[in-house]
């Protein structure tokens, strides 16, 4: 995808991928629960999320993530979790502020700044 994707994409990408990890699908009830917004914001931004050919949605059905919207969720949540960890153990920073913080960094890090965080946290095991 030539253009960035806005956090509020990536954000939806991540919960349509952990409730299909959790619970084996994901309904626009439980992505609009998940990220705590309106039905219909959540049906506007599926819409936007197709044209970008990231997510299946039959309408009324089942929201499914494509193949390039799965990879790009699992790079999310991969970012999130290098984020959390770093911030929680490496940092000893409290973990509910380290979830809330590292769900903000996870939009704005690059990808070389993540994998230097993991090593780093590799060699300090």
């Amino acid at each position: 995808m030539a253009q960035k994707l806005s956090s509020n994409m990536e954000d939806y990408l991540k919960a349509i991928c952990e409730l299909e990890m959790e619970r084996g699908a994901a309904r626009v009830k439980d992505i609009a629960e998940r990220l705590n917004i309106t039905m219909p914001s959540v049906s506007a931004a599926l819409k936007n999320l197709e044209k970008h050919n990231l997510v299946n949605h039959p309408r009324y059905d089942l929201v499914g993530l494509s193949p390039k919207g799965k990879q790009i969720a699992q790079e999310i949540i991969q970012r999130h979790d290098v984020l959390k960890e770093f911030l929680s153990d490496v940092l000893g920073v409290d973990e509910t502020i380290a979830e809330r913080d590292a769900c903000h960094i996870e939009h704005h890090v690059s990808p070389e700044t993540v994998q230097r965080l993991a090593q780093f946290m590799t060699e300090e095991s």
